[in-house]
Parts: C-alpha cells; sequence; structure tokens
C-alpha cells in the first residue's frame, strides 16, 4: 500500500470528508494511523446487571429481550431496549436515533458502556454506547480500554476507530521498522507499538507503546541536533583568537562592578573555545539582568583585538536599540567603534557616528579613517578589506543586517539574541557571507533569557555547547510577586496609585491574542489603555506599545518612558524583550494564566534594575484551582530553571516555546521532560552517527533529516 495516499481516495472517505479530516492535520493514510489518542475509557471491566453501582460508568454484556420505537411528548423518537445478563434488566434509552431498530435485533448479544441510573425503581441507561458481539471478533467502541481521539466537527472517535482498525492491517503489511536490531532491545517493534497505541489490552501496554514511539521521536530530534553538531565541529573552520590577559584586564578594569562567579566561569569557557580554529557554536542562558551582555562584549573586544569585526543580531529594534546603547557604554572607552544598523536606522555621517556607503566608497584612497576605527594597519589591508574596515568594529542590527553583503565581511564573531526568534536560513545567511576570512566562519554566541531545562539543553539545543550564568548581580533585591484574583483588583489599583505617586512607573502587559503581533492583540492593548486612561488613572500619564506600531512610534514611546514622562506603560508582551527602566518597580500581568511560567518569570525581571523594592501582580479571571497553584509556583519561587521545569510538565514544550516553537518536532508521545528516555536516544543517536557519519546505513532517518517522508516501503 502507498502510505502516502491522500485520505481522499480511501474507500469510505471521499473529498468532502477528507477536508474535514485536514483540520486535524490529516492528508495521507500515514497520518491517520499516526493520529494517536489522547487517552483511553476503560470498558474493559464488564460488571452483572445486578451489581452494577448507581451513576458510575460500567460496562455490562446481555441479551437483547426486547426493542422498539416511540414518540415523546415534545415529538423526539425514543429507541428503547431490555437487556438482560440473567442477573438482571437494564432499559436503553436513546434519543432520535430510529434506525437503531434496524440495526439492533432481539436476540442480539451486546456490550453497553454508559451511567446506570435508577428511575421509576428500575435500571435504565440513557445514550450508552454499545457495541455488537460477533463471535471470534474483537470489539472497538466497548468492553475494553476504547480509544478517544481529538476530533473535529463532523470527526467523532468512533469513525476514527473503525477506519484505523480497516487501515491498520495495510498500513503495518507496507511499513518496515526502521530502527537497526542492535538498538530496540527489549522495545516493541514499531508495528506492534503501532497496533497497540489504538487498540490496547492494558495500561501497561499502552506504557511500552509510548516508550517505542517516543523512542522514535526523540531519536530523530537527538540525530539531527549531534548530526548539526558533529558538522559544526569538522566543516566549520574559524580563526582561532590570540587572546592576551592584559587585553582581558583592560576590559575587566574598565568596569565600575566586578563579574560576578558564574560570569568568570562562562567566559572563561568562552575564551577556551575562541582559541580554537573550529568555530564557537555556544549558548549562554542567564536570567534577564545576570550580565549576559557584558560577557558577550568582553568577547566582542576580544574580536576587535584580533583585528576582526562583531555583529550583534537582536529579534526587535527595540532590544537592537538596547544593545547598542549599552555596547557604545562598555566599548567606546576602549578606542572600539559601534554602528546601530535596523529597518529604520541605516548608516549615515550624522547618526550612530558611522559613514554612509556613499563616502564609504570615496574613502578607498583614504586609510587613515580606517586606522582610527580598526587596529589592523591601513598598509597591510587590500582594497575590500579598506572598504569593509570603513564599517564600526561591531555593528547592532535586526534582521536588516543579513541584506548587507559589505556588512558581514571580516566578521569574526556573531552574537545571537534570544536565537529561537531567527531562522536557520537567516543563521546560515551569517555563516556562509563571510567573504574575507578565506571561508572561515565566525564564531556564534547566543544569549537567552529563557530558561532551558536540562532535558531540552539535551535534545533541542542538543548541538549547542550550553552555559549557564547562574546568579544575579550583587544587590539585586528580590521581586515580590503576589497572585490577585478579580475581588482583590481594586485594592492592586490602590496600591499602584500610591507607588506612582510616589515617583515610581508601572509596565501593565497585555496577553497576545497569537503568538505573532496580531492586529486583534493591539486592539486588545488600546481597549485596555483606554479603560484605564478613564477610569482607573486618570490623573497619571499613560502609554501604549504594541507591535503594530511603527518603528520610530515604538522608540518615541519607550524613550518617552526612560525620561520618566509616562508613569504607566500598557504593552503587549513585546515589553519581554524591552529596555531596562530603572525607575520601573511594578510589572502588572493581565491573563496570566494565558502566559507560561517561563515567560512570566522573564516579564517581571523587566523591573528591580534600580535597587528598589519591586513587585509583579499577576491578574487573573480565572478560579480553577489548577490555574491558581501554577500562578503560585511562580509567588513562591525565584528560580527561573525551576519554574521552566514545572512548565514544561504542565504545558509542555510547545508552550515553554511559544506556539510551535519548540521547532519543527511534533511530539504526540515523547516527553521532554523524560530523562532517561532522552538520555538513551541521545546514547544511540551518536552510535549511529560513529558506525555512518552521513547515516548512509540508515536511509530512512537520511530522509527525514533532509525533510523527506522518511518512509520504507516494503
Amino acid at each position: 500500500m502507498d502510505l502516502q495516499i491522500p485520505l481522499s481516495r480511501l474507500k469510505g472517505v471521499g473529498p468532502s470528508f477528507a477536508k474535514r479530516l485536514e483540520k486535524l492535520g490529516l492528508m495521507t493514510a500515514l497520518d491517520l494511523i499516526y493520529h494517536f489518542p489522547f487517552r483511553y475509557d476503560d470498558y474493559s471491566k464488564i460488571i452483572r446487571i445486578s451489581e452494577a453501582p448507581i451513576d458510575q460508568e460500567v460496562t455490562i454484556k446481555g441479551q437483547v429481550w426486547n426493542i422498539q420505537n416511540s414518540s415523546s411528548r415534545y415529538g423526539k423518537t425514543l429507541t428503547r431496549a431490555i437487556l438482560n445478563d440473567g442477573s438482571g434488566s437494564v432499559e436503553l434509552v436513546w434519543f432520535n436515533q430510529a434506525w437503531l431498530i434496524k440495526n439492533i435485533l432481539s436476540g442480539d448479544t451486546l456490550h453497553v458502556s454508559g451511567k446506570v441510573d435508577r428511575r421509576q425503581n428500575k435500571l435504565t441507561m440513557v445514550s450508552p454506547t454499545w457495541e455488537k458481539i460477533i463471535e471470534n471478533s474483537i470489539g472497538l467502541h466497548t468492553g475494553r480500554l476504547v480509544p478517544v481521539y481529538p476530533e473535529t466537527f463532523g470527526v467523532n472517535s468512533k469513525w476514527l476507530r473503525d477506519k484505523i482498525n480497516s487501515l491498520l492491517p495495510l498500513v503495518l503489511g507496507s511499513l518496515v521498522d526502521p530502527l537497526p536490531l542492535e538498538y530496540k532491545e527489549a522495545m516493541f517493534s514499531l508495528g506492534k507499538a503501532l497496533q497497540t497505541i489504538h487498540f490496547p489490552r492494558s495500561f501497561t501496554e499502552i506504557n511500552l507503546a509510548k516508550t517505542r514511539l517516543g523512542f522514535d521521536e526523540l531519536l530523530e530530534i537527538q540525530l539531527s541536533t549531534q548530526k548539526r553538531r558533529a558538522d559544526w565541529k569538522q566543516k566549520q573552520s574559524a580563526k582561532g583568537f590570540k587572546i592576551n590577559e592584559s587585553d582581558l584586564t583592560t576590559f575587566t578594569s574598565s568596569l565600575p562592578f566586578e563579574l560576578t562567579h558564574g560570569q568568570k566561569t562562562v567566559l572563561a569557557e568562552i575564551i577556551e573555545d575562541l582559541q580554537k580554529p573550529q568555530a564557537m557554536n555556544r549558548l549562554i542562558q542567564g536570567e534577564v539582568g545576570s550580565g549576559k551582555t557584558v560577557v558577550a562584549a568582553i568577547a566582542i573586544y576580544l574580536s576587535f583585538r584580533n583585528h576582526l569585526r562583531s555583529l550583534l543580531m537582536a529579534p526587535t529594534e527595540i532590544l537592537a536599540m538596547q544593545h547598542y546603547s549599552s555596547l557604545k557604554k562598555l566599548l567606546e572607552p576602549l578606542g572600539m567603534s559601534v554602528g546601530l544598523y535596523t529597518g529604520s536606522s541605516k548608516f549615515n555621517k550624522q547618526k550612530s557616528g558611522v559613514i554612509s556607503q556613499e563616502l564609504l566608497v570615496k574613502q578607498e584612497d583614504s586609510p587613515n579613517d580606517s586606522e582610527a576605527r580598526d587596529p589592523q594597519p591601513a598598509s597591510t589591508a587590500k582594497r575590500g578589506e579598506l572598504i569593509a574596515n570603513s564599517y564600526p568594529n561591531v555593528i547592532v542590527g535586526t534582521h536588516a543586517l543579513l541584506s548587507e553583503k559589505l556588512l558581514k565581511e571580516n566578521v569574526g564573531l556573531v552574537v545571537i539574541d534570544e536565537q529561537q526568534r531567527f531562522g536557520v536560513k537567516q543563521r546560515t545567511i551569517l555563516r556562509q557571507q563571510n567573504n574575507n576570512l578565506k571561508n572561515l566562519a565566525p564564531h556564534f554566541l547566543t544569549m537567552t533569557a529563557t530558561p532551558i531545562p536540562r532535558t531540552v539543553a539535551l535534545t533541542i539545543y542538543g548541538d549547542l555547547d550550553v552555559s549557564v550564568i547562574g546568579e544575579l548581580p550583587k544587590g539585586r533585591k528580590p521581586i515580590k510577586t503576589h497572585y490577585v484574583p478579580s475581588h482583590k483588583r481594586l485594592d492592586a489599583y490602590a496600591f499602584m496609585t500610591k507607588k506612582i505617586a510616589g515617583g515610581d512607573q508601572v509596565y501593565l502587559v497585555t496577553p497576545l491574542i497569537e503568538e505573532s503581533e496580531t492586529l486583534v492583540s493591539a486592539k486588545a492593548a488600546k481597549a485596555e489603555f483606554e479603560k484605564l486612561q478613564a477610569q482607573i488613572f486618570p490623573q497619571f500619564r499613560l502609554g501604549l506599545l504594541h507591535g503594530k506600531l511603527r518603528p520610530k512610534e515604538k522608540e518615541e514611546v519607550i524613550t518617552r518612558f526612560k525620561a520618566g514622562k509616562i508613569d504607566l506603560l500598557v504593552s503587549t508582551s513585546v515589553v519581554e524583550v524591552g529596555v531596562d527602566v530603572p525607575n520601573a518597580t511594578i510589572m502588572v500581568i493581565e491573563g496570566a494564566e494565558r502566559f507560561g511560567l517561563a515567560q512570566l518569570h522573564q516579564l517581571r525581571g523587566r523591573i528591580g534594575r534600580g535597587g528598589k523594592e519591586s513587585f509583579c501582580l499577576l491578574f487573573t479571571e480565572q478560579e480553577d484551582p489548577f490555574v491558581i497553584q501554577r500562578l503560585k509556583n511562580l509567588e513562591n519561587s525565584s528560580d527561573g530553571l525551576k519554574l521552566s521545569e514545572i512548565d514544561l510538565k504542565i504545558r509542555g514544550s510547545g508552550q515553554l516555546f511559544g506556539t510551535k516553537q519548540a521547532g519543527r518536532w511534533d511530539l504526540k508521545i515523547a516527553s521532554l521532560s523524560d530523562v532517561p528516555l532522552i538520555e538513551k536516544t541521545k546514547s544511540v543517536a551518536k552510535e549511529m552517527l560513529k558506525a555512518s557519519p552521513e547515516l548512509d546505513k540508515y536511509p530512512y532517518y537520511k530522509g527525514k533529516l533532509a525533510g523527506q517522508s522518511g518512509v520504507m516501503p516494503d
């Protein structure tokens, strides 16, 4: 059987029904087989009618004594049947299903499942699930562990069970298990795992099937990340930096503070990487305010001392401007030039102290400016290098940097802030267009404030070397976090009023409607802004920030907030990667239940930067005890890593990184918190790559990594 056959061509489906299945992401026969149940109803325990407890789900086996249709006083058709098992009888009642009398006949033996009720001194089951017992056949819908699937309009679990059951033998007959025999150990075969996940005989079997299918999912991730890691180390040659202790001393002595132990540890790891002839590929994870930028600035300075330029890429213009401002303060006193390049801020003579491209061409005959900007002597620079050296020593920008080929000339270091916000293609462009280093790649350093659980570091970030700055600078006061139920909202507003009157500033964050900044989200933020300005805080100056504003408008709002001309800033969560405002001491988060714990933790890290006591208020209208307990986790912990671990277990990787931002990995079965399975698949992936670096021995997995279907027919 062709496993990629469209579902519309299967018997009993057709084009119109196939469109319904598309809403579930099901297009092919293989898609349908990999549409797994999300729960199982246990109808396997059959009890006698005389022993059936009232108002509990039970399964009964009996013979139909009588079945007939009648009409209710409201005009509905009632189908009634009497089921007897020798110990007693129960009346079965269905509404508006007159066709049942053609399918269920007196004398038939049925399994029925549902709640038993006592009405007028007789046992009754209303709208029970039923299935006719046929000799030498196994039921699908009752009398067993019954799979329940994700559904959509017009497609219910009963239909899916029937179709999957008829399709399974055909698919399994055409499917070859790709996992090499030596790695299967005591696991189910792929065929048995697929059969079992849909129609198990016990919960033990379900767990064994999930182990095998989860192993397959994680192995693909591990092979991908471990192959990228191996390829990087083998193929990404770089210029090893010469690092002098005096350069480090020069930089650290210019700082008004001492590096923390965490910063020193991470810096040592970076220095070790930079000295190697292989390109560094390291991720720094640290809380907001832990000092990642300072560590990155030291690496940028070391690149400068090795006559190489650096790029720093940020996901938003707001963050690019903040990095630009920070690096100017850190690096210009050391003789470096810093430039800003975004979609709305290009180089010119007046702005950023950077020259324009027009002037750049004229300066081919004027090497003196190049000498002033770069420690490389102009007399030794080739024509292309001379042009490139007219650019700043470090350029801060957004993805707009990718459109300027010259900006990537002579680049020895690329720093990326929040890597998950840049696509693979964008990062590939940076690696490939580095023309002046004779095909050498730049060193790559990535920063993230997203707390990364250990298991995620072992999988999704498995191709990176991960460093953690696990402490905040000395003197930083912990932020007091409070869950605020709806009946306490006015008290919270009064508290905010008192603080603003005392000179403090407030962030108020509204949730994004979707992950991408949408017009709907912008309107929601605007509506909240107008309500607060008119009804709650008419005496104060409010500002509004959302992703639909033009860059100059955003910059103006941020500038006014930093200058203290805005008391309360209403924002969508673009502020998550926003600027530092030392006077901002309160972070209010509306609809806090819609954010992940790790994201909430990052948001509250935006306050408390000036040494004042700071507060994070979590507003929610939800009264669900589960939601409240989840938010109270944030009240009780300031450990971002611990919170991300909790979030991973509760909400999964897709929610941890945003809507499916965990990547292209569609984890239907596996959990990124399953340490034993993650470590096992990592070990197997390394062994497979050692045996076949290009995976030629394993064509299925090679195809999967290349983006092909990876199907292995007979």
